[in-house]
């Protein structure tokens, strides 16, 4: 039975057996996949450990995506402008590395959420990992503005810089929080604010009916972004959506096969 597991420190609260164990039995894909807990200064020996016991791919959390990202000798298009990684493949001629996050949150707007991308004016909150995962899959869907803000300005802007030749016709800037303004019709917050029931400092004007406020963050409570969107007018939604997608996108990768999503979110979602 072909090997699989998710990297992370800590470990212990990912949801991904379960959604990969649910993706094998739908797709009736003989696997088995389960928790690592790799040490803060051991990654690449963990990693080398599984691929020795035969593993054949692996998702990467926190905090080791950057690292994952070194260890690869190939890289997809997307895990090369994520400057991150996620996903493992390992293969006879070494370790792929991919980048399903900025897939996996697209595919929630798009496909689940039933808001489209296209045309539209967005706001992408935060310049790190998380929302440099976003950028490309974001510009491929064709906005007419991407706005990136960050409370380091340089940063957003280094991001606008690395994908400004891709930005295919997209109106592409950054700025502060502070300094959007005018209604959205996407907020995405990327920060790891809600982690400290914090918020970006945005001007509530970019939130407004219609508006889809974004959190990456997932949990049984709204987060403190999502209740202040909402306050606002926004329609919110957390970030299990994205959590479920990328999986799929992942376990395409792997296996050939591309799972359903819709039902197996609705059970998550109830068990929240």
């Amino acid at each position: 039975m072909d090997k699989y597991c998710v990297f992370g420190n800590p470990i212990g609260h990912s949801k991904s057996p379960d959604i990969h164990a649910a993706y094998a039995l739908q797709t009736g894909q003989q696997l088995s996949y389960e928790k690592r807990l790799a040490p803060l200064d051991g990654f690449p020996a963990a990693v080398r450990a599984f691929v020795a016991e035969g593993g054949k791919g692996a998702n990467v959390t926190v905090p080791f995506k950057l690292e994952a990202h070194k260890l690869c000798g190939a890289l997809t298009m997307r895990a090369q402008a994520a400057g991150a990684v996620n996903t493992l493949l390992f293969t006879d001629d070494g370790t792929i590395g991919d980048n399903t996050d900025g897939a996996g949150l697209v595919n929630d707007i798009v496909g689940n959420a039933g808001v489209p991308i296209t045309g539209k004016r967005v706001l992408l909150l935060g310049a790190g990992g998380a929302a440099r995962g976003a950028v490309l899959p974001l510009l491929e869907h064709h906005p007419s503005q991407l706005t990136i803000a960050n409370r380091t300005v340089a940063t957003a802007e280094a991001l606008v810089a690395q994908f400004a030749a891709l930005s295919g016709g997209a109106a592409l800037s950054a700025c502060g929080y502070e300094a959007p303004r005018g209604q959205y019709d996407i907020v995405i917050n990327a920060t790891s604010a809600s982690l400290q029931s914090d918020l970006p400092p945005v001007p509530a004007e970019v939130f407004g009916p219609g508006t889809l406020a974004l959190d990456m963050m997932y949990g049984k409570e709204p987060t403190v972004f999502m209740q202040f969107a909402a306050d606002h007018g926004a329609i919110v939604r957390d970030g299990l959506g994205m959590l479920v997608e990328q999986a799929a996108e992942a376990f395409m990768a792997w296996r050939g096969v591309r799972p359903q999503t819709t039902e197996l979110l609705a059970q998550l979602r109830s068990k929240l």
